[in-house]
């Protein structure tokens, strides 16, 4: 369509002027097409440059843009009509004739397409649906076109038989899900109420643990599943607190990801709070700032057991922390582990002195109540991981899951203060490892004030420096 331009002015007197100024009749022409000239330059340029134009084609260049553009258009209207009438009723009876052929995917198509003036026989409703569905061609409905409007039409592919997929994706489309039981990665997430059940990651498979009343917590499930089907033939497996989401901030299909791209490992771990890496010589040294006479008990615990008493001293790296027993292994992990654990509670509860006993198993760990009334055993288990990697199973591969939301909560001090650390550690600088205490120390009283300082500083800070 000739675009409408608007004419451009110029310094030439227009005809009806030239005749008042008593111009003659052979001068008004050559005013006429002075006029007319500089309106029409494009057009004209045009039609001098494709020689194929018939005398029709040269009238029509030669008319006023607001001609050409006008004419154009009430010619499209009506050719527009003129396929709105036929291809209409070309729809109609093909969406007749594919009904009866019980062609599924083309009747849907159909019925998406034209709506409800389908349910009309004619008038406008036909006329509405030709833009998308009738206008230019008849491929939408028959998969055919007709003229110009074959290249308007769906290629014939899209309504024969679908190709096969390739053989790695096929592969890929009949995996198992983390969460299903036939899959060899099996994770379950443990919920205690119903409402959780509805904040559980469809990547795992939903445990109740509504009806656990042991103080293990998390352990027990883990016992009580090592002796269930649902493991069988496993080759990883664990189970996830409800709370996985909102710990780690990370999504089911990630976790899974982050141990299918690491195979090899008998264990994958992740620790949801790496600020504690950072501002504590290790794990058991943090639990005194949260739950009372933690270290007190832990040391005792320790030595009735056997277990190295300088684990709760010694400055460990962060790869070596971890937290909430967020743990994904082997059935070989599992069979050395949980005995272990087992073992250690055993001991203690026959080794401790009675009031010692008690206390590991009252509610005081919890004063705050914000773990539904825990005694101190869950503390004391989920901090035994490390202490098993670093004894009985030390013969074992890890891997420490990162979790980059948690990373990004880190600031600057936090990050320069464990990595001063992990340094001191793995060059076994003693000399390091008091210059992060010193700064430790002020970071902490900066920011929990000088009263905490005073009360828990001493008590989490050895005399001297050891390294796990």
């Amino acid at each position: 369509m000739a675009t409408k331009k608007k004419p451009v002015k110029t310094a030439t007197t227009s005809p009806q002027a030239a005749s008042r100024a008593g111009v003659s009749n052979k001068n008004r022409t050559v005013v006429q097409k002075a006029a007319i000239g500089p309106a029409m330059a494009r057009p004209v340029d045009a039609v001098r440059a494709d020689k194929t134009l018939d005398s029709a084609d040269k009238a029509i260049a030669t008319l006023p843009a607001k001609e050409i553009a006008d004419g154009k258009t009430l010619e499209m209207k009506k050719e527009s009509k003129k396929e709105a009438a036929t291809s209409s009723s070309s729809a109609s009876s093909k969406l007749k004739d594919s009904a009866k052929a019980s062609s599924k995917e083309t009747g849907e198509a159909d019925v998406k397409s034209n709506g409800k003036s389908n349910g009309k026989t004619n008038g406008k409703a036909d006329v509405k649906s030709n833009g998308k569905l009738n206008g230019k061609a008849n491929g939408m409905v028959n998969g055919k076109g007709n003229g110009k409007d074959d290249e308007h039409a769906l290629p014939e592919t899209a309504t024969g038989p679908i190709p096969k997929a390739e053989t790695g994706l096929e592969k890929d489309l009949v995996k198992k899900p983390a969460g299903s039981l036939k899959s060899p990665l099996r994770i379950f997430q443990i919920y205690n109420e119903p409402w959780q059940r509805d904040l559980l990651d469809a990547n795992f498979s939903p445990l109740d643990n509504s009806k656990n009343t042991s103080e293990l917590m998390d352990f027990a499930v883990f016992e009580q599943l090592v002796k269930t089907d649902y493991v069988k033939d496993a080759q990883l497996w664990g189970a996830l607190s409800w709370r996985f989401a909102e710990l780690t901030g990370m999504g089911g299909a990630d976790w899974v990801k982050s141990i299918q791209a690491h195979p090899g490992n008998d264990v994958y771990f992740c620790n949801p709070y790496p600020q504690i890496e950072a501002l504590y010589h290790n794990s058991w040294l943090q639990g005194e700032t949260a739950h009372p006479q933690f270290f007190a008990l832990s040391q005792a615990v320790f030595q009735v057991t056997g277990l190295p008493v300088d684990e709760l001293t010694s400055l460990s790296s962060s790869e070596q922390f971890s937290a909430t027993n967020f743990l994904v292994a082997t059935p070989k992990f599992w069979a050395a582990y949980l005995p272990w654990v087992r073992n250690v509670l055993s001991l203690a509860n026959k080794k401790l002195p009675p009031k010692v006993r008690d206390l590991m198993h009252s509610p005081m760990a919890d004063k705050q109540g914000i773990h539904n009334g825990a005694t101190y055993v869950p503390f004391i288990v989920e901090r035994l991981f490390p202490v098993f990697m670093n004894t009985a199973g030390k013969s074992m591969k890890s891997y420490k899951i990162a979790l980059p939301e948690r990373e990004r909560e880190l600031n600057v001090h936090l990050k320069l203060l464990r990595e001063m650390k992990d340094v001191a550690h793995r060059t076994k600088s003693a000399w390091l490892g008091v210059c992060w205490v010193n700064y430790r120390n002020l970071y902490l009283a900066q920011i929990n004030g000088q009263e905490w300082a005073k009360t828990n500083l001493r008590a989490i800070t050895p005399t001297d420096i050891k390294f796990s």
